[in-house]
């Protein structure tokens, strides 16, 4: 059976946006942050993270410090009795240190790769889906990958979602907001 998903990004929605955050003894939640993944799932959505990780094709962590990372926030998530059903992070940077990474890909936003992934792994309900993003490239990637988006400007997150899961059913269609571009640089 299909369900809705909440795409969200990591850095500067669920984490404060600390340039490269690897070291859980660093990273800061947003407000409400763990509250909205709980009322993600409450409400019967899948929660999903879709995250740019360039710090690893820069040569600032490795692809493992970001799944400890990810671990890690999943304990803490669990804490409160919020789950995050699956991660993806893109590793790549056509202007990184590390050949490996040094590519474009399909995976980094404002390409849908990511999105895609999650799509032909879970059963998703696209029309009632939609991405939570801080930055143009998330909106961009969600809208080429045919779901809506909404641009969160660093308020409490619990806050910004609760009226987006309760507008989102069959019985009342919600137009999303308008692909605005965000302040700051690009993970």
């Amino acid at each position: 059976m299909k369900r809705p998903a909440v795409f969200f990004d990591r850095d500067g929605v669920l984490n404060e946006d600390d340039r490269y955050a690897f070291d859980p003894d660093k990273l800061r939640w947003v407000e409400g942050a763990k509250q909205a993944v709980k009322a993600v799932n409450d409400a019967g959505y899948f929660a999903f993270v879709v995250t740019n990780q360039s710090g690893i094709a820069r040569g600032y962590y490795e692809e493992r410090h970001v799944r400890n990372l990810h671990e890690w926030m999943s304990r803490e998530l669990a804490i409160v009795g919020a789950h995050i059903d699956a991660f993806e992070f893109c590793p790549h940077h056509p202007d990184g240190l590390i050949e490996r990474y040094r590519i474009l890909c399909n995976c980094r936003k404002p390409q849908p790769g990511m999105i895609r992934a999650l799509l032909g792994r879970y059963p998703v309900d696209i029309d009632d889906s939609f991405m939570v993003g801080d930055k143009q490239t998330d909106l961009a990637a969600a809208q080429a990958a045919g779901i809506a988006a909404y641009f969160f400007n660093g308020s409490n997150l619990h806050t910004f979602i609760a009226p987006l899961l309760t507008a989102w059913s069959h019985d009342s269609p919600h137009q999303p907001l308008s692909h605005r571009g965000g302040a700051g640089t690009e993970d």
